[in-house]
């Protein structure tokens, strides 16, 4: 794993901004974070660069685009040896449904946050696809009665 990377107060103003919203011109975060257009400009390159600042993104609205059922799915796998979990890990790739993987720690050794617009359709993934992934031994699953807190935002 490489090391932090080294970030001085006007960096995290920017990120915390850019964090805010990624629509600022340079001029506008400039002056949102006391540095003018090119050490700004300088600032971005050097951090998209080193990695932290990832990709810009649009965050949009699982409810308005009917895809208003969140699933968390548990996953046990049968075999531990790496080739099986890499199997697995790049089958998860490829399900647009599935927008978050974790492997875990005890019981379950993966937790999967599923994206889809009914009951119905999570019922036909986990019978269609999920159960027949590489490895897996067995899935629960839990519905998200309420969103209570969402958020994209690191605490910087």
């Amino acid at each position: 794993m490489k090391s932090p990377v080294e970030l001085d107060e006007f960096d995290r103003k920017i990120l915390r901004a850019l964090q805010d919203s990624a629509d600022y011109s340079m001029a506008e975060l400039g002056e949102k974070v006391g540095l003018s257009h090119t050490p700004c400009w300088r600032r971005i390159k050097r951090l998209e660069a080193e990695g932290v600042i990832q990709g810009r993104v649009t965050l949009l609205s699982p409810a308005k685009l009917n895809l208003g059922v969140s699933v968390h799915a548990y996953v046990t796998i049968k075999s531990h040896d790496e080739a099986s979990l890499n199997a697995f890990e790049s089958a998860v790739h490829n399900i647009d449904e599935i927008v978050e993987c974790y492997s875990t720690t005890g019981e379950r050794d993966y937790m999967l946050r599923i994206v889809v617009d009914s009951v119905d359709q999570y019922e036909k993934l986990l019978k269609g696809t999920i159960v027949h992934l590489p490895n897996v031994a067995s899935v629960n699953s839990t519905f998200a009665l309420k969103q209570v807190k969402y958020t994209t935002q690191l605490p910087l």
